[in-house]
């Protein structure tokens, strides 16, 4: 197992130590996933196009669900309007 360290920046920002970007290819201007398991960070290059990584991330909500939202929002809109005039 390849192991390193770095320190994280007042700004969240890190380096990535050398044998680590050497192992996984990394190069100026390449896209990481970050996925979080328990207490530990996969750091997983992205390569190729949008698509390679489709379903890594969960939706929060079903889309019946932002049906729903959206028309609740559009009704406190309203109430508020209302009340202003």
């Amino acid at each position: 197992m390849l192991k390193g360290r770095s320190t994280i920046t007042v700004k969240g920002q890190t380096t990535i130590p050398k044998e680590i970007r050497k192992a996984l290819k990394l190069k100026p201007g390449d896209r990481l996933l970050y996925e979080l398991e328990k207490d530990r960070v996969i750091l997983t290059p992205i390569r190729g196009t949008i698509l390679d990584v489709a379903g890594t991330v969960k939706p929060k909500m079903h889309p019946e669900d932002y049906k729903k939202v959206r028309r609740e929002t559009k009704r406190a809109v309203a109430r508020r309007a209302a009340e202003e005039n």
